[in-house]
Order: C-alpha cells, then structure tokens, then sequence
C-alpha cells in the first residue's frame, strides 16, 4: 500500500473483482453492439490513487451470448477499489467478457484520464 507522511490509502487485490455478477442471455444475431461508459475506475496499486477512463466494449454476439448490462455495470463496478495497473485492467475485462460471450469478435479498449501530463490507451481483442 503506497504511504505518504505515515498514512496509507488502502485498496483490494484482484481477488475482489465480481466476475459472478457476470450475465449474459441467449442471442445470437450478425448485430455489432458497442457498451461505453466515461467512468470506468480502479486504483493504481504503485500510487493508490485513482485511474479513470473511458471504457469501450465492441463485440459481435456470435457466440450466441449477450452481456447483461445491469450485471455488466455491478462486475465493472467491482474494480472500484481494486488495485490493478492500467494493461492489466483492459486484459482482465477481455478475458472476462470473452469467457461469458464465447466470441472471438470482441475489442475492448480502456482511455484513461490524463495523469501526470501522460495519455494512457490500452487495447485488447479484435473484431
């Protein structure tokens, strides 16, 4: 846990992140279906302060698989507190995502807030 002048900011492992609250129902369509949201946060574990973005999923639900956007929202949710670096975050929603969907069309892609006058971009998956 990052420290400054004898205080600490406390945060939650990976272990935390609420991968049951993952549903999805029966579709199977050629439809493409793009989620976004601009307030997907987790906390940097070097700094403990919090990494803000943009998030976007894209995906095609051949799989036969639709996400349920309420649970999408409580899972997404479930990275609040947790303390995860930037890659690992788009890597772990793709890998999440790609598990529940069975597809292979799907990008997910995280833009983060400007932090210490740096961009952050990270990218994972295809269509």
């Amino acid at each position: 846990m990052p420290e400054a002048s004898g205080k600490t900011f406390e945060f939650k492992d990976e272990s935390h992140i609420m991968t049951d609250f993952l549903e999805g129902f029966s579709f199977r369509a050629e439809e493409y279906i793009k989620i976004e949201t601009k307030e997907f946060s987790a906390v940097c574990p070097f700094s403990g302060l919090p990494d803000i973005g943009r998030l976007i999923i894209e995906y095609f639900p051949d799989g036969g698989v639709c996400v349920e956007l309420k649970s999408l929202k409580y899972y997404l949710t479930s990275f609040r507190n947790v303390g995860i670096y930037q890659e690992a975050v788009t890597k772990r929603i793709y890998e999440d995502l790609k598990r529940l969907l069975k597809t292979d069309r799907l990008k997910v892609t995280l833009i983060y807030n400007t932090r210490g006058g740096m961009d952050t971009l990270t990218s994972m998956g295809s269509l």
